[in-house]
């Protein structure tokens, strides 16, 4: 778009601006529409942005957790718990290695088995926490000591069900942003049946203006104009209500996991800004397209 044609988009021509009412179905129909896309639009980012945050922080996380049971009989489970975590201790690349306490284990079945576990009278294998540090360890080489030093030891460096959750994250940004693109194809169709409605409303005023000598340019100019502004303050409330929405969200912790982390970040508040331009943008062109091809079945 040329700067002078940018300009008269803007300031607009008094004249011009007549052909489309001020008011009525089409103005409500595009406010409303504008709006209520961009409000979605700011949800749809936040999912899609939080998703993948989610996403990175299992893969480091997980990456650098791994779990070791001691699969042994209970007169022999306390010497091998030993003998494991003095391994874990001497082995390159592990930050750290805990054994978990009867407690915390009894609080990892308790959400499948209840509270009131006897713990302690089940031959429940005993848990250590292993991190793994930078650079990280050789997997291989430590399954084979253990295996020769801890008959019991089975490591779980979690490879099985972390790649799913990865990509279950990664899958859910990826229908965030897809969401983004069906709200603004919806966008560009409402506003386009709003436009054809304008224009079909106003098709006696549109002869007469043709036979006074108006350029179908001109004429399409003023629906352009009037559908842009429209979609371009609709998207702006819009996303002013879908930003208190998305603040007024419980900030994210590691207690409410996920629900709880869909709000912005930093910079990230200010990619909600981005929509009412580019709704814009798209009422622009959908307007265009609309006019040009309405106003060519008139002739």
């Amino acid at each position: 778009m040329s700067e002078g044609r940018l300009r008269k988009l803007i300031m607009g021509d008094a004249q011009a601006d007549r052909v489309v009412p001020p008011s009525g179905f089409t103005a409500h129909l595009t406010l409303f529409v504008s709006g209520a896309m961009a409000f979605l639009a700011v949800f749809a980012l936040a999912l899609s942005l939080a998703s993948g945050r989610l996403a990175n922080r299992w893969a480091d996380e997980l990456a650098r957790a791994a779990t070791l049971r001691i699969n042994a009989p209970a007169e022999q489970r306390q010497a091998q718990t030993e003998a494991a975590l003095t391994i874990l201790r001497q082995t390159p690349g592990v930050a750290s290695a805990r054994a978990f306490s009867a407690e915390e284990q009894a609080e990892l079945l308790a959400p499948w088995f209840g509270s009131s576990l006897p713990i302690d009278s089940l031959p429940v294998p005993q848990l250590i926490e292993v991190i793994e540090g930078d650079p990280g360890y050789d997997g291989t080489g430590l399954r084979l000591r253990l295996q020769a030093e801890v008959p019991g030891a089975v490591l779980d460096d979690h490879t099985r069900w972390r790649a799913p959750l990865v990509d279950a994250a990664r899958a859910l940004r990826r229908l965030g942003t897809v969401s983004i693109l069906l709200i603004a194809g919806a966008t560009a169709a409402m506003i386009t049946l709003a436009a054809n409605a304008a224009l079909a409303a106003n098709a006696q005023v549109i002869e007469v203006l043709r036979l006074v000598g108006a350029l179908d340019s001109y004429i399409a100019h003023a629906f352009v104009r009037r559908f842009t502004l429209r979609a371009l303050g609709g998207a702006a409330v819009g996303v002013g209500l879908g930003m208190i929405g998305v603040w007024l969200m419980p900030s994210a912790s590691n207690e409410g996991g996920f629900l709880t982390g869909l709000g912005f970040q930093g910079w990230a508040w200010g990619l909600p800004l981005l929509i009412p331009p580019l709704g814009a943008l798209v009422a622009f062109a959908a307007t265009t397209r609309a006019a040009n091809k309405r106003l060519g079945d008139l002739t």
